[in-house]
């Protein structure tokens, strides 16, 4: 069991920013974010005896977030509004250029249906268009028109 915990480990440390990403492509607020962080880590321990080496591990471990994260997001939408409660520290709050320009980038990305974001972020991340639509189960031509048309679209904005 140890051995299985420490491989584990290691394969959050390695794909902890991939899984980070994911999850901020899907919410505004870092409470959200942790928690769908800490969903997607929980779904992929249940998950890990499961995966048949049929694709890359960063293909799963995408797919596992994309999922969790597009599961949450519509559980969200049959809840209750929730409060957050407000923390004096903000690590999401920089006021040089760069950042005014990833959030801007961001709040366009968000405008965008929940599958189109998933494709941007995947794109922004560097894969292949072989390897998004391995996750996504598209053929690569078509995640070249759906990131053509995205690109369009969002050029309007």
């Amino acid at each position: 069991m140890k051995q299985q915990e420490d491989k584990f480990a290691q394969l959050v440390r390695e794909h902890k920013s991939t899984i980070y990403t994911v999850c901020y492509m899907f919410s505004h607020d870092e409470n959200e974010v942790n928690d769908l962080f800490q969903e997607t880590l929980i779904n992929m321990w249940k998950g890990i005896d499961s995966f048949r080496e049929e694709s890359k591990i960063s293909t799963w471990i995408y797919r596992v977030a994309l999922n969790t994260c597009l599961l949450q997001e519509r559980k969200k939408k049959r809840e209750v509004k929730k409060v957050p409660l407000t923390m004096d520290v903000n690590f999401f709050e920089d006021n040089d250029t760069n950042s005014a320009q990833v959030r801007m980038l961001h709040q366009r990305i968000g405008k965008l249906g929940l599958v189109d974001r998933a494709l941007v972020m995947m794109w922004l991340e560097g894969m292949s268009y072989d390897e998004i639509g391995a996750v996504m189960g598209l053929t690569p031509k078509n995640v070249g028109v759906k990131l053509f048309r995205i690109k369009e679209q969002m050029k309007k904005m």
